[in-house]
């Protein structure tokens, strides 16, 4: 009996870890499932952009309030959790408090008294961000993509934090060994007197009971991770050093048109020839998408990332002005196709069975996607560098390229650039006309 704890440790860190690991799985198929594109290239400045906007939270503070308190939680969830490879060797070796044993005391002291100075500031951040989301009803918050599961999510993710830092204050105060060492209990000699007149061995349990439950639930929390948008506290990085590089006007072109443009604007090339016998190149399978399928892979990981913080939709011009378009919506919109996707998969013993369903009407409406006007004000406000325009770009390349839908305005303007050489309704020999009058 005396190995009992460390065994049932051991198999519910076990457990823990590898359902973690087996949606960690999943989710990098899932991600996989989009085309293939090379984001290979300046290596450097990819990781530049990975230290100082995923690690420096550099955007996130652009809004001070949000990004000030925003970084208290991810500096004090980051460092406090290092002393889980403490509780780790303690649970699975059947040690207490290893960390003093091995660490100068002043050390051991400084480092748990940081943790405790840094639980009570997020418990503080937290319980701000709570009032911020419940109370004062922020209006990024309150859109209608925001209703039902996620907000719930956003104010779970908060409660678990609370619980947590709850946990770790209370183990500390109850431990009347870490108590005696008049180091490190910078925080929890203020509650330890709340627990006085409590006899040792209750003291004892209430410290055990604390102990158990602050690390199953670091457990549960990482396993929740999967299924919330707090994904993004491990997937910004990735995101960020796979963001995009190029000027925030550029568009991808397609290789299929470009050639053909080329083709037509050289003098030298006989449009009646027949190509080269092996050089006939493949017709792309589909112009621009309908499917997450469709996207590119780098866009299924912002999918994943999206904080759903709202900073894209609230700086969106067409939002503001009543459109319907909501950035934050087309990266959820896809989240939730993809993961429909990957349970279908799942469902099917690893491959995908046709649902009659799709991206684009199911999810997201072409209103939507014309309601754009293309400023990569969403590109530019997004703290954890996701795209959403260029999602928006491949759909509509899809609906002109492949359904011809695009709005009645946009086709004459198609039209006439294709007969007048211009988006005027006017012949060639009569664009200068106006320089007579």
């Amino acid at each position: 009996m005396e190995y009992l704890p460390n065994i049932l440790f051991a198999i519910a860190l076990a457990l823990g870890i590898g359902y973690f690991a087996n949606n960690v799985r999943k989710l990098i198929r899932n991600i996989k499932l989009g085309k293939s594109v090379d984001v290979s290239d300046n290596k450097p400045q990819r990781w530049k952009n990975m230290a100082y906007i995923a690690l420096g939270q550099s955007k996130m503070v652009k809004r001070p309030i949000a990004g000030i308190l925003h970084v208290i939680v991810y500096v004090g969830f980051v460092i406090i959790n290092i002393e889980v490879l403490e509780i780790i060797i303690d649970g699975l070796f059947g040690t207490h408090r290893i960390g003093h044993k091995f660490l100068p005391e002043s050390v051991y002291g400084f480092l748990i008294g940081s943790f405790e100075i840094l639980a009570v500031l997020v418990l503080v951040a937290v319980i701000i961000f709570w009032l911020r989301r419940n109370v004062i009803k922020l209006k990024r918050f309150m859109k209608d993509e925001m209703k039902g599961w996620p907000k719930s999510d956003g104010n779970i993710i908060l409660y678990f934090e609370v619980v947590l830092m709850c946990l770790f204050l209370v183990m500390n105060a109850t431990d009347t060994v870490f108590q005696g060492y008049n180091s490190g209990n910078v925080i929890s000699q203020f509650i330890a007197p709340w627990f006085d007149g409590f006899s040792e061995a209750t003291l004892h349990t209430i410290e055990r009971t604390a102990w158990w439950l602050h690390i199953l639930g670091i457990l549960v929390f990482l396993n929740y991770l999967y299924f919330s948008k707090h994904l993004h506290i491990l997937l910004a990085f990735p995101n960020t050093y796979y963001g995009k590089l190029t000027p925030q006007g550029q568009f991808t072109n397609n290789d299929a048109v470009t050639k053909e443009v080329k083709l037509m604007m050289d003098p030298n090339v006989d449009p009646f020839a027949a190509p080269p016998e092996g050089a006939e190149a493949a017709m792309p399978e589909k112009f621009g998408a309908s499917d997450v399928q469709d996207l590119s892979w780098v866009n299924l990981l912002n999918a994943y990332t999206c904080t759903e913080c709202g900073r894209c939709t609230s700086e969106c011009p067409a939002n503001q002005t009543g459109k319907k378009l909501s950035p934050r919506k087309i990266m959820m919109d896809t989240r939730d196709r993809l993961e429909e996707v990957g349970k279908n998969i799942d469902a099917n013993k690893g491959t995908f069975v046709d649902d009659g369903k799709q991206l684009l009407g199911d999810y997201i409406t072409n209103e939507e996607l014309w309601a754009c006007t293309s400023c990569n004000a969403c590109v530019e406000a997004c703290p954890v560098s996701i795209d959403p325009l260029n999602i928006i770009m491949e759909m509509r390349r899809y609906l002109v390229m492949e359904q011809s839908a695009a709005p009645t305005e946009l086709n004459n303007m198609m039209t006439n650039i294709e007969n007048n050489g211009a988006p005027w309704p006017y012949n060639q020999m009569d664009r200068l006309n106006w320089k007579n009058e």
